[in-house]
């Protein structure tokens, strides 16, 4: 059976089941495919694994395509795009898998097998005592007609397995050089469960074949299922399913977390609307997600996606496990929000600056006042989220009560000091420079430097020790509002 040549169209495939919430694992496998049609001029098809009724679910499928949506990774052919092998839903194919299993077994790649459960234990455990591979042993490969009737005298129901050639299979992983299985270590499997539902070891090689996938790039947890596929391949090109070519394998390094274990979908860090909701940009995380077996240039880690594009090629997809990292893709949204247009930053900031995140009144929030602190705040972000803490003190009528922050500036003294800053404040052109003059000049008077002399005027003002630079921030703040502030300040000290 001939393979995909590198000289046929590239057609990819990505097709996650519909249930719980995206993960960045899969968001990686996306990435990478949609990469590689992208580069290749080929064809990403998007097809959705949905044959596990007790499991999937609508919810998950429409947060898969919102993902997709808001990541920017577009699709050929798949749902909303339609395509020549539509339906993409493998719910809405079963009477392709089952037509396909039928004559699977018509021509005797398979065959019924009605081992229970119970005896597929005990035969396990007798192969494991002896020193054997304790996969699957064949009991019912050449059953006579008298014994499957038997069997069904007794009410078993039969599940369908695919019959493992008895011969090595050998194949070429495009991430992992050549690798070869030996028949003990890949014993039959089942293929269609004993209600008549289809396994995922039938349908996803049923679709690759009839969509003409050349290139499955998937992760490394799926390697041992590629030699039944390379298998199944082979006998659906027997039976007339698909164009009788075998598509190319790719199998992407792990993701780990923490402790060197592969990331999970319980992992907190895992959940891509994490990410979302923290105000990362989709070409920020898809920047860093790329990095996880990849890289542009062992000198470059952040880069566009049309640079990727540009670039990628499977050979530079390193085998080795990948260290999700949170520092360091934080550092790299960080790098695109500095990239941004100002007025880009100011438009993707929009969600941050009412509510639910908001905790000032709509009507407090000023447009003109945010735009002027904007390219400031833009330098100093992680995540869009951070956007709300670093100007609400623009918008709340009063600024955030932070007790640690409090007691951090308002040292013994503290109140002087503010006592001193007000009177130079008042005499001032309200602009940054002047503003910071009159505030280095009260330090000067009490023995401080400016660090140390701003940290009470802006924990006054803005209820924190950290954020904004402050003489710009109390530019934009206004006059009368800060004076109000030290005078409540004051106060609260007792002065």
């Amino acid at each position: 059976m001939a393979s995909a040549s590198a000289a046929s169209p590239v057609r990819v495939r990505f097709c996650p089941s519909p249930t719980g919430n995206p993960h960045v694992g899969l968001v990686r496998t996306a990435l990478f495919n949609w990469a590689y049609a992208r580069h290749n001029g080929g064809t990403l098809v998007f097809r959705i694994e949905d044959t596990d009724a007790a499991r999937d679910s609508e919810e998950s499928y429409e947060q898969l395509l919102d993902s997709l949506r808001w990541l920017g990774l577009d699709w050929d052919e798949g749902p909303e795009a339609g395509g020549p092998h539509a339906p993409y839903r493998q719910s809405q194919r079963m009477e392709i898998y089952a037509d396909v299993a039928s004559r699977l077994k018509e021509r005797g790649f398979a065959y019924e097998c009605y081992c229970t459960t119970q005896e597929l234990d005990e035969r396990r455990e007798a192969a494991r005592a002896a020193g054997k591979p304790s996969g699957y042993d064949g009991a019912c490969r050449e059953l006579t007609p008298e014994r499957v009737e038997a069997y069904r005298r007794e009410g078993r129901e039969p599940i369908v397995r695919f019959r493992m050639p008895d011969e090595p299979i050998t194949f070429t992983d495009l991430v992992r050089g050549e690798l070869t299985f030996t028949p003990e270590n890949v014993p039959d499997f089942g293929i269609v469960r004993a209600n008549g539902a289809p396994l995922y070891t039938l349908v996803n090689p049923v679709d690759d074949a009839l969509m003409e996938i050349t290139h499955v790039l998937r992760g490394e947890d799926l390697l041992s299922s590629t030699p039944r596929q390379i298998a199944l391949y082979a006998a659906l090109a027997e039976i007339g399913v698909g164009n009788g070519t075998t598509p190319r394998f790719a199998h992407l390094p792990y993701v780990m977390g923490e402790g060197n274990k592969k990331l999970s979908k319980r992992d907190p860090q895992s959940s891509l609307n994490l990410y979302r909701e923290r105000g990362f940009l989709p070409e920020g995380l898809l920047n860093y997600l790329s990095l996880l077996g990849w890289s542009l240039a062992a000198d470059r880690d952040v880069f566009t996606m049309d640079e990727m594009v540009a670039a990628f090629d499977l050979e530079a997809v390193n085998a080795n496990p990948a260290r999700f990292d949170l520092k360091k893709a934080e550092a790299i949204n960080a790098d695109h929000l500095r990239r941004l247009d100002v007025k880009d930053f100011v438009a993707a900031c929009e969600p941050w600056l009412k509510a639910p995140y908001a905790p000032w009144a709509p009507e407090a929030f000023d447009a003109e006042a945010f735009e002027e602190l904007a390219p400031l705040a833009q330098t100093r972000l992680t995540v869009l989220s951070d956007i709300t803490a670093n100007v609400d003190f623009l918008f709340l009528d009063e600024p955030v009560e932070d007790e640690a922050s409090w007691q951090k500036a308002m040292k013994p003294g503290a109140d002087a000091l503010l006592r001193t800053a007000r009177e130079k404040l008042v005499a001032v052109d309200w602009s940054a420079e002047p503003l910071k003059e009159a505030v280095l000049a009260a330090g000067e008077e009490h023995g401080l430097k400016l660090g140390k002399a701003q940290a009470p005027v802006r924990v006054a003002a803005t209820g924190r020790t950290v954020g904004l630079p402050l003489f710009e921030s109390l530019e934009v703040l206004g006059r009368d509002r800060t004076l109000a502030r030290i005078d409540a300040a004051l106060a609260k000290l007792g002065g």
